[in-house]
């Protein structure tokens, strides 16, 4: 009769343990990233709706429409490409634009998606403060675009942040790897 032998299972070290937590339990920056994706996403759905529909407030869309026949004339690109934009389909493009880079920031889990996204909006409001600025708005009519700015910026800062740490961890657990393996 062959005795059967039960071997006891390997136990990690302490430095094993640690780096397989941090990426499961969610971090400041995490949490932080989340919340204002989140939130930007909602606020830019919102907005997009508000350029595209009447539904939330038929004088904020009334004073949308006004104003982006302002904007459509002080376009950036028309010059060089030698095209006037209808102020009607540049304020449905920018609507649309927010509603799916919106959509994406809240409710997509893809990073690649979310920073796309994240980027196309932060196009989106370097040219609302271009046009805000060129038809001579008040302060007060660029500042939400600046705000919105800064607060994109941040997200994207978080996020390359945050990644930057996952791959430090990475690779110093592939570095405790080798070793074990020399």
């Amino acid at each position: 009769a062959h005795a059967r032998v039960q071997l006891a299972p390997r136990r990690a070290t302490t430095s094993e343990k640690e780096i397989n937590l941090v990426p499961k339990l969610p971090t400041m920056g995490s949490i932080v990233l989340k919340s204002l994706s989140v939130l930007l996403g909602i606020f830019f759905i919102f907005v997009g709706t508000m350029k595209l529909t009447s539904i939330i407030s038929k004088d904020l869309h009334k004073d949308l429409r006004k104003e982006y026949v302002k904007y459509a004339k002080v376009f950036p690109f028309s010059e060089a490409l030698n095209f006037k934009v209808p102020a009607k389909w540049y304020r449905r493009v920018i609507g649309t634009l927010e509603i799916i880079c919106g959509l994406a920031l809240a409710f997509i889990p893809i990073n690649a998606v979310k920073q796309g996204s994240n980027i196309i909006l932060l196009l989106l409001m370097m040219m609302a403060v271009y046009s805000h600025y060129m038809v001579n708005d008040k302060f007060e009519r660029i500042a939400p675009a600046l705000v919105f700015f800064f607060m994109l910026t941040g997200r994207m800062v978080i996020d390359w942040q945050l990644r930057r740490k996952l791959e430090n961890i990475s690779g110093s657990n592939g570095d405790l790897k080798q070793k074990k393996q020399d």
